[in-house]
C-alpha cells in the first residue's frame, strides 16, 4: 500500500526535501553540507531512512555510498500536501481556502497578483463550460 505523501513532515525533513528537490539528487555528505546548523552525519542518514521508509525519498548504491532522490516529482508533492491542508483546515472547500487567502492577509495581494487569480478563476469557468 501506498504511503500518503502528506505524511508529516518535520522541519529538518523539509529542509532535507528542499535539498534534493534543489539538486535533484544528493549523497548524504552533500545534504549535511547544505543543512543550517552541525548535524550529525549519522543523524542526517537516519532523516534520509526515515523519508525513505516514508516514501518521500529513494536511493540509489553508487559504489559505496547511497545517493539519494526525491520519490515523487516536487509538483506531485505539493499536489497531495495541499489537498490533505484544503481537507484538514478547510472542510475540502476551495472557497474557503480563496477567502482565507483574501481575507485579513488579502490585503498584502498585489494587484498583479489579484488579476493572475482572477484569471485563473475565469480559465476554471471556461473549462468546466467544455
Amino acid at each position: 500500500m501506498a504511503i500518503p505523501l502528506h505524511t508529516a513532515l518535520t522541519r529538518r525533513e523539509r529542509q532535507i526535501m528542499d535539498i534534493l528537490y534543489r539538486r535533484g539528487r544528493a549523497a548524504a555528505n552533500d545534504v549535511m553540507e547544505e543543512l543550517p546548523g552541525t548535524p550529525s552525519d549519522s543523524t542526517v542518514r537516519t532523516q534520509l531512512r526515515v523519508l525513505e521508509e516514508k516514501g518521500h525519498v529513494r536511493h540509489e548504491e553508487e559504489g559505496p555510498r547511497y545517493v539519494y532522490m526525491p520519490a515523487v516529482p516536487r509538483h506531485a508533492a505539493r499536489k497531495s500536501a495541499l489537498r490533505h491542508l484544503v481537507n484538514t483546515f478547510f472542510d475540502g472547500s476551495a472557497e474557503k481556502v480563496v477567502a482565507a487567502l483574501l481575507g485579513g492577509d488579502g490585503s498584502r495581494l498585489s494587484e498583479d497578483e489579484l488579476t493572475r487569480v482572477a484569471e485563473l478563476v475565469a480559465r476554471a469557468r471556461q473549462e468546466r463550460s467544455r
